[in-house]
């Protein structure tokens, strides 16, 4: 079988992580890197970026790693990009701009033959896929995709196990997110006031887009979810803590973690469990969807519970993106395979 070649749109976090882990990866190859940084500088990030180091080459404006031989491209849009040039399967974008199926069609005008969208959308495209839940539903057919973002991928293993186990009425999530790279670090004026505020110094209420996405992809949560963000002072290291109804009345913690500790076993490459009393910063460097949190579990009353689940937003994320460029390698493209 012919290697997947990928090409990356954005070499920032997520990017380098995808390509780290590619490596690992006999079935792929990076064959092409688009970002709008220096070489040199990309390839020193590579090194210093405080993951573990790849021992990279930068020959020309080749990215070199043994066999594994990546061209660097300055682009600053899809459209500037050649995919076809370097025989592009999928083009994985993980810059967080380029996110309406508009911008996604660009990269097929520009030779791909199937987009990997590394966050939400914000419009409908073919298919948004949380890895574990419902990646059984992928088509050959698929051009423009979603991996979901790293908090739905936390979300909705969740709520698919605790519904499968125990019924869930309705649910609130808030995620404890590390800030993002599109915030100020000093108060500036921005889209708008929360986010004016210093990422730094601060935790900063958020808007949250996974409750509407997870109906799309478990439609049977339509009008049961809702949710928001809290942006806080930490660079990496997440935490989703979600509080389910449950249908079920007498379920115990012991129960409820229970579940969570055979999900685990189904689907140990998304689900890990902790029994000990960890932090934020324990979970970086853990490339799983969500790290779940047993000491965290509460119960209120006969039918609400409270969940905590742990998540490296960057390494997490890049896990499904390549897992997701996989599961899509085996089955082509339709009309060719990839």
């Amino acid at each position: 079988m012919s290697k997947i070649r990928i090409g990356l749109m954005g070499f920032g976090e997520i990017g380098r992580d995808v390509y780290r882990l590619s490596l690992d990866q006999p079935e792929l190859e990076v064959v092409a890197i688009s970002d709008i940084g220096r070489a040199d500088i990309l390839h020193y990030l590579l090194r210093t970026d405080g993951r573990d180091p790849v021992k990279a080459d930068l020959v020309g404006n080749y990215l070199v790693v043994g066999q594994h031989k990546a061209r660097l491209i300055h682009g600053v849009e899809p459209k500037d990009v050649p995919w076809d040039a370097f025989d592009v399967d999928i083009v994985i974008d993980s810059t967080h701009k380029f996110r309406t199926r508009e911008t996604m069609q660009a990269h097929l005008d520009s030779g791909a033959k199937r987009v990997i969208l590394g966050s939400l959308p914000q419009n409908q495209i073919d298919r948004v896929v949380v890895m574990g839940v419902n990646d059984e539903t992928i088509k050959s057919s698929d051009k423009l995709v979603s991996a979901a973002s790293a908090t739905t991928n936390a979300l909705a293993l969740m709520l698919d196990t605790i519904d499968k186990a125990f019924g869930v009425e309705y649910a609130m999530m808030t995620t404890i997110h590390a800030y993002t790279s599109d915030q100020p670090l000093r108060d500036t004026a921005a889209s708008d006031f929360r986010r004016s505020r210093s990422a730094a110094k601060n935790i900063i209420p958020n808007v949250n887009i996974s409750p509407y996405w997870m109906e799309q992809i478990l439609p049977r949560f339509k009008g049961k979810i809702e949710g928001s963000a809290l942006n806080v002072p930490v660079p990496m290291g997440s935490l989703l803590d979600l509080t389910c109804v449950l249908e079920k009345g007498d379920t115990t913690i012991e129960e409820v973690n229970d579940a969570m500790r055979k999900a685990a076993a189904l689907m140990p490459n998304y689900i890990e469990i902790t029994e000990d009393p960890i932090v934020s910063s324990d979970v970086i460097g853990n490339a799983h969807s969500m790290l779940f949190d047993t000491k965290g579990t509460m119960k209120s009353s006969k039918r609400m519970v409270k969940t905590l689940s742990w998540y490296d937003n960057s390494l997490g994320q890049a896990g499904r993106l390549v897992d997701l460029a996989l599961a899509y390698g085996k089955i082509g493209v339709e009309g060719g395979a990839a």
